[in-house]
């Protein structure tokens, strides 16, 4: 990569083959030709109808598709049954689920737009030797272009000209410092040097000239842009779970369907006898309702996360929470504040009451550095101050404030020149002239002003500064440091004419120290003290000092051992993967002095050793971090449009409790979603057995496939929402994040839903079923024909049965481990209202004209409406029995460990 901050002006010209007078338009259009357009470019992606139908002819997708072909091809055969209605019901559920995939999948393809907002449209350049008004999009290397105050910098460039020249880098460094701009090389990392300008930056005030030396993808912007477009989203946890559920039921389902389609020739039954069969055995294993129901489950978790101060915007995300394993976090506003005050004074040789009114000359001094060393204004209000710039310049003016007028101050004098800090020199210098003469103010890092001062003033009088003071002003700064605060040192020189440049280095008298402190948000602690009992591990990644950020995090209880792990981004920089991944492993673990870029780094390799990690960030460098983190958290507050449109999720007040809490509606998700997945698996046994025994008894169907989708579709699906909003079990909290590897079907929800409640499900279904038909006079062996009045009623029978049944599931599947009495049997609303529905549902398919037409069902009595009860009773009590027993053991486990 060519160092073009190093270049001599001339060199640099030279390179470019350019000159101060900038470019031909023949030759622009030459290198517009060999360069292209200066905009930030999207990857090339499939046309969105491509798109569009991959997901509505997924596997999950055709098996659907060939159900709803065969129910078509039926109904053309044998009219009047039924099969329209199926054939059209699974066509609108593969379309309902191809939009909400398609839908999630754009989503999350929007990172660049926001990237190209920060673009300019038009610029100022010289052309053919003269300024001319061009499209930002036709700027080319080579180009001369003006800057002004409030203009966008177009592309990146070298400066030539500067006056007074300020930008504002926060859309690429996250800094919100104004950075002053100057014609010299200052600084090895070509963000930090002042004699360049970058693209999509503000100036703020000033002007200057610049030329280009880099367009569209090849700027600094560009590069960020581009690495957060080539990072692949990754497919959420619940994503790959429910791909893999999926895929297991339509094979089940395909099988059996294929199998017992064999199985009736050799029952000597006819072709379509057996595919109407196969059709039903397919529709009866596969959860035609799944898909929306998750869909629906995570947008109402999405709108309560919302209420917490949590925006979520990938749907899937909000289940991701819940099984993240590592929280690594920054520091300023979201473990503390961000409203840093003065908390220690430092002055001379005495530390002194920061509340207290002074009245020597040394304090008077030390106000008049915080005043005229800074850059940001303070406004007061009704309760206090608000300032605007750099908070911790923000924080000395507060401290000031309270004791001389900042208005008058700065009115008294007037500013010559300025030196504004930056990470290579650490200090800030300002020169400003009163009438007696000039004075020259020096703020930065104790150990770089400490070494510029040959005088200390103490009680008035400037002494000459020996090595105890020097000592005994780092013990002091370390002791600071020690307690959280961000330390900065104060100095001054004065002079009857001025200063050169190099006597601004040199020869200054120490004012005092002051520790300011960002407070941590108050609760903190007690967030930090949930993720550590629900197994969490977080990581502070910080650009502040190791002591400061290792103060902070005790504070918070993210250490507590004696001898952490803390690292510095120097270190970090020369660290090989295998050692990082190696620290990373440790129990406590602190980043100091960090850059966006490597935070990238850390969750890489964190997610090679198999950590889910959530990352918070607020800047454009943070945006590859955000998009390639499992969950993506970026500040609403503070943060750049960029950092949010990589995120999955914004918090509007930057808080971390905010993230717990989503952590906590995550896993609360995830169980919900595996309890109504139980709850819906759990019908397909009374479904299919029907099928099943139609083939080998030769028995009139006992549920018809419209009755089924009746079930899935109708019945099942408020109940199953008000699974999804079910609150969490008590010690949700306190169990340890599950295994990225745990399967959301697992052997024992099989077990349970297959081959315990789905029996007494489907018994309760024969049972109401045998007894309409016996009642009715029929006798084993007897054909009924499909509209045969006491077929109806008798199929009615075995449909209300499963749903009375599955009131029952629904109540016992609400919890895994506590007792439903203990969680409120009436404390969810939702499933309340899917049980009143489910019983009106059953009511009108059972009493309706309508539906004994379209349907072929018929009325019941009062009695063999609510012959399942006895069923429905048994299920709900028995697992309740099963439930107590489980937590009776664990407490006698936990009791044996002690």
């Amino acid at each position: 990569m060519q160092d073009w901050h190093r270049l001599k002006i001339s060199e640099l010209f030279e390179k470019l083959d350019s000159s101060p007078e900038g470019l031909s338009s023949a030759e622009a259009k030459k290198r517009s030709q060999q360069h292209g357009l200066n905009e930030l470019e999207k990857r090339k992606k499939a046309p969105a109808i491509i798109r569009f139908l991959k997901h509505a002819t997924n596997f999950f997708a055709l098996l659907l598709w060939t159900g709803a072909l065969l129910a078509f091809i039926a109904e053309y055969l044998a009219p009047g049954e039924g099969n329209l209605y199926i054939g059209v019901a699974l066509g609108t559920v593969v379309l309902l689920n191809a939009v909400f995939s398609f839908y999630q999948e754009s989503k999350a393809e929007q990172a660049m737009d926001a990237f190209k907002k920060m673009m300019p449209d038009q610029a100022k350049v010289l052309r053919d030797g003269a300024e001319v008004q061009l499209l930002a999009r036709e700027i080319v290397p080579g180009d001369v272009f003006i800057l002004e105050e409030g203009d966008k910098v177009p592309a990146d460039a070298r400066l030539f000209e500067a006056n007074a020249l300020k930008v504002d880098n926060s859309s690429l460094t996250g800094e919100s410092e104004p950075q002053l701009r100057s014609i010299d090389f200052t600084h090895k990392n070509i963000l930090e040097s002042r004699n360049m300008a970058f693209s999509s930056t503000t100036v703020l005030t000033g002007s200057g000239k610049a030329v280009v030396y880099a367009t569209g993808m090849d700027t600094q912007i560009g590069k960020v842009a581009g690495l957060t477009e080539t990072i692949e989203a990754k497919h959420t946890p619940i994503h790959r779970e429910l791909q893999f559920f999926i895929k297991v039921i339509s094979i089940i389902a395909i099988i059996l369907g294929v199998g017992f389609f064999g199985l009736g020739f050799f029952f000597e039954r006819g072709f379509w006898q057996n595919m109407i069969f196969a059709i039903g055995i397919i529709v009866a294993n596969v959860p035609e309702g799944l898909l929306p129901t998750v869909t629906l489950a995570l947008s109402i978790s999405s709108q309560k996360m919302a209420r917490k101060n949590a925006l979520i915007k990938n749907l899937e995300s909000v289940e991701t929470l819940g099984c993240t394993t590592v929280i690594c976090t920054d520091k300023t506003g979201t473990i503390t504040q961000n409203r840093m005050s003065v908390n220690s004074v430092l002055l001379g040789d005495s530390l002194v009451d920061t509340g207290a009114v002074h009245d020597k000359t040394d304090f008077d001094k030390l106000l008049h550095a915080c005043v005229l060393c800074n850059n940001s204004n303070i406004t007061r209000n009704d309760i206090g101050y608000d300032y605007v710039g750099d908070p911790m310049e923000g924080s000395l003016l507060v401290f000031a404030g309270e004791h001389i007028d900042i208005e008058k101050t700065r009115q008294a004098v007037t500013r010559t020149k300025e030196e504004p800090f930056d990470s290579l020199t650490k200090r800030m210098i300002t020169v400003n002239s009163y009438r007696s003469g000039k004075a020259a103010y020096m703020k930065g890092a104790p150990e770089v002003v400490i070494k510029k001062c040959s005088h200390i003033l103490i009680d008035g009088s400037a002494e000459k500064i020996t090595k105890a003071h020097q000592r005994m002003l780092e013990e002091h700064s370390r002791s600071f440091s020690g307690r959280g605060e961000r330390v900065l040192a104060f100095a001054y020189k004065k002079s009857r004419y001025g200063f050169s440049d190099s006597e601004l280095e040199s020869g200054y008298t120490f004012i005092g120290l002051l520790g300011m402190l960002d407070p941590p948000r108050p609760d903190v602690d007690t967030a930090v003290a949930k993720c550590k009992k629900a197994g969490i591990k977080i990581i502070m990644i910080t650009g502040d000092h190791p002591l400061t950020a290792e103060s902070i995090a005790r504070k918070v209880g993210i250490i507590s051992s004696e001898d952490p792990t803390i690292v510095s981004g120097d270190e970090l920089s020369g660290m090989d993967n295998d050692r990082l991944k190696r620290i990373l492993k440790e129990k406590e673990v602190l980043f100091a002095r960090t850059s966006p870029q490597q935070k990238l780094k850390i969750v890489k390799a964190l997610q090679e050793i198999g950590e889910i990690v959530a990352v918070t960030g607020d800047g454009v460098n943070d945006a590859p971090a955000l998009k390639n983190a499992d969950i993506g958290v970026a500040m609403g507050k503070c943060g750049t449009d960029v950092a949010k449109e990589a995120a999955d999720m914004v918090l509007v007040d930057d808080n971390f409790s905010t993230i717990v809490n989503a952590v906590e509606e995550g896993r609360t998700i995830y169980e919900n979603i595996k309890n109504f997945i139980v709850y819906i698996l759990t019908s397909n046994v009374p479904e299919i057995i029907p099928f099943i025994v139609f083939v080998l008894f030769g028995l009139p169907l006992p549920l018809t496939v419209v009755l089924i989708l009746a079930i899935d579709l109708g019945t099942d699906l408020i109940p199953a929402l008000g699974l999804a909003t079910e609150k969490l079990e008590s010690d949700t909290m306190e169990q340890k994040p599950r295994s990225k590897d745990d399967r959301l079907l697992t052997k024992r929800m099989i077990f349970r839903s297959y081959c315990v409640v789905g029996m007494l499900e489907a018994a309760a279904g024969f049972t109401s079923y045998f007894f309409i038909l016996y009642r009715g006079g029929w006798s084993w062996g007897q054909e009924l024909a499909y509209n045969n009045p006491l077929y109806m009623k008798a199929v009615t029978g075995f449909f209300v049965a499963i749903i009375i049944t599955q009131i029952a599931n629904v109540m016992i599947s609400r919890v895994r481990r506590q007792s439903v009495f203990k969680q409120g049997i009436f404390s969810n609303k939702i499933i309340l209202l899917g049980i009143a529905v489910e019983l009106a549902l059953a009511g009108f398919i059972s009493y309706s004209p309508v539906a004994h037409t379209y349907l072929h069902t018929a009325s019941l009595s009062f009695f063999e409406f609510f012959m399942a009860t006895p069923f429905a009773l048994f299920i709900f009590f028995a697992d309740e029995l099963r439930r107590l027993i489980i937590r009776k053991s664990r407490k006698a486990k936990e009791y044996m460990e002690l």
